[in-house]
């Protein structure tokens, strides 16, 4: 096999594949995707619920029907992907140290490297919930593994905390197979997953969702037997007196998603506390030359639609600096001002020519709202939005010459 690549892709999801398709349409030739799992796809291969590709393709598709759409376009462009490879570190100077049962451990030198890595569910143990520790608890994507891959129903009687997208799908999976799903608790005041699955999942199978409730204590020795919910206040503690008990030999947790930011820490990628993903300019390359990011490795997306769009601008400029080295930055900083938890670029190249797609989240429930970007403190645009929440990812453009003319950071802002 090659150990030099032109650009090397780690993780090939819906992300890695999308970057890999934009870097070939985008003239690059030299292309390796690493994957760690049987088949390219990512986490799509087990989504089998429709709504993926609205925005990309026009068309309501499932999971697997979206990957296998990016599957062909790869193909058809005899992009060399390697499934069932682990990289296990990717080093400033862009080698990529990987292992697999044929090469054993080997390395692979590149010129730019696309980080894709997706993310991970956050487990039991980051919530220390009192109580045993039997069978019947999985993460919902676990669950939805089992289900829909492997054909196995993990439990008939089902609680889940946390109202993430994937708990609200798993609640409609579960019932669709027969368990009764007494439950879904929420322990913030609103839902983190899309209003649409919390209609199309819950409101249609009366399913109850209590908001401001947490899972105090989980019984059962060999197998869960039982689970008991309290409400919170507002500084998230259970409230005594409270307390509901439901019998059920499963719960589920889809408690939220961290980026697997492992590869990006070891090649000595700045990372930001507020995305948990790397620090990017708008074509996604990092603070390290040469190393991009993209995808649930660099911020939580809703949409698979959104994470190839923001993967086909890393695709592009990848292969941009491939041809071109190095490139000179001219940054103006990206800052979240009132009511918001995040933005995605957090930093503006006066250099790169073009409008950007700016990311954000809020961090409440807001009606009526004024979206503002100012110039330090001088206003430079407003958008008016009847309601704004956190579990749905907000964007607003900003023209090129917008950020050519900046001479101070750029803030976002949510007026309530």
């Amino acid at each position: 096999m090659k150990h030099e690549y032109n650009l090397v892709i780690v993780g090939g999801g819906p992300a890695g594949l999308a970057a890999a398709v934009s870097a070939y349409d985008n003239g690059e030739r030299d292309i390796l995707v690493i994957e760690r799992e049987a088949r390219s796809g990512g986490i799509l291969n087990q989504c089998i619920h429709n709504g993926f590709g609205l925005h990309r393709f026009k068309q309501t598709l499932t999971g697997p029907e979206y990957a296998g759409r990016y599957r062909t376009l790869v193909e058809n462009r005899r992009i060399t992907v390697m499934t069932e490879t682990t990289v296990l570190s990717v080093s400033p100077d862009k080698v990529v140290t990987a292992i697999n049962r044929d090469q054993g451990v080997f390395i692979v030198r590149a010129k730019a490297v696309v980080l894709s890595m997706g993310c991970r569910e956050r487990s039991r143990g980051a919530l220390g919930i009192a109580g045993t520790r039997p069978a019947g608890i999985y993460s919902a994507g676990t669950a939805q593994k089992y289900v829909n891959t492997l054909g196995y129903l993990p439990g008939k009687n089902v609680v889940i905390l946390g109202s993430g997208d994937i708990g609200l799908i798993m609640a409609r999976r579960m019932t669709l197979e027969g368990a009764k799903v007494h439950a879904v608790c929420e322990i913030m005041p609103y839902s983190s997953g899309l209003k649409r699955n919390i209609v199309q999942c819950l409101d249609d199978f009366d399913i109850p969702l209590y908001l401001n409730h947490t899972i105090t204590e989980i019984k059962g020795e060999g197998r869960v037997t039982g689970v008991t919910i309290s409400q919170v206040d507002q500084n998230k503690q259970p409230i005594k007196g409270t307390e509901k008990y439901f019998d059920c030999d499963t719960v589920l947790f889809s408690v939220g998603l961290i980026p697997e930011n492992e590869l990006t820490e070891g090649a000595g990628v700045p990372i930001s506390p507020f995305t948990r993903g790397a620090i990017v300019y708008q074509d996604r390359q990092t603070q390290i030359d040469g190393i991009f990011a993209c995808g649930n490795v660099l911020h939580v997306h809703d949409l698979v639609d959104f994470v190839s769009e923001e993967s086909e601008i890393a695709g592009k400029f990848a292969s941009d600096y491939v041809k071109n080295g190095k490139t000179l930055h001219d940054t103006v900083n990206v800052e979240r001002g009132a009511n918001v938890g995040y933005v995605v670029p957090q930093m503006l190249d006066k250099n790169i020519n073009g409008d950007v797609k700016l990311f954000f989240r809020v961090t409440n429930e807001y009606k009526n709202v004024k979206i503002t970007l100012k110039d330090g403190d001088k206003g430079l645009k407003e958008i008016k939005k009847l309601f704004v929440t956190p579990g749905e990812m907000q964007t607003v453009i900003i023209k090129e010459n917008e950020i050519k003319g900046l001479n101070k950071n750029l803030v976002v802002s949510v007026e309530v």
